[in-house]
C-alpha cells in the first residue's frame, strides 16, 4: 500500500480544510477595484474543490492618503487588497493551493482552525 499523503494540522479526515487568502487587488485613480482578484484564483481551480467562499475585508490603498483621488505621483501605489474564506473539499487542499500560487495575486494563506473563524 503507498504512504497516505500528510494532512493539514489539526483536520480530522473527512471535514472540509478552510482557508484565509489575502489577495493583491488593483484599484483605479479613486481606490476602486479594477479587477476581480478571486477570478485569478477560480480560473486554475477545477469544479468541486471550492465549496463555500466568502468575503471578509476589502483594504484600500494606503496611497489614498485620506483624500477621495489618488495623487499623479502616488499612482503606482493603487494597491489594495481583499481578504477571502475559502472551504475546500476534503484532500483538494493541493489543487486549491496551486491555484492560490497561479494566481500571482496572493499576498498571504492561512489554514483556519475552528478557533480562527469569525461569526458570520
Amino acid at each position: 500500500m503507498p504512504p497516505s499523503k500528510p494532512r493539514a494540522l489539526g483536520r480530522a479526515t473527512g471535514e472540509p480544510m478552510r482557508y484565509r487568502v489575502t489577495l493583491m487587488e488593483r484599484t483605479n485613480a479613486g481606490g476602486e477595484p479594477s479587477e476581480n482578484p478571486p477570478e485569478y484564483v477560480a480560473i486554475d481551480v477545477p469544479e468541486g474543490v471550492v465549496i463555500e467562499r466568502t468575503f471578509v475585508e476589502r483594504t484600500k490603498p494606503a496611497a489614498m492618503h485620506s483624500e477621495e483621488q489618488l495623487e499623479e505621483d502616488d499612482s503606482f501605489l493603487s494597491v489594495g487588497s481583499e481578504t477571502w474564506d475559502y472551504e475546500i473539499a476534503d484532500g483538494r487542499d493541493d489543487e486549491f493551493l496551486a491555484a492560490v500560487k497561479n494566481s500571482q495575486l496572493s499576498m498571504e494563506c492561512v489554514p483556519l482552525g475552528d478557533d480562527n473563524l469569525s461569526a458570520a
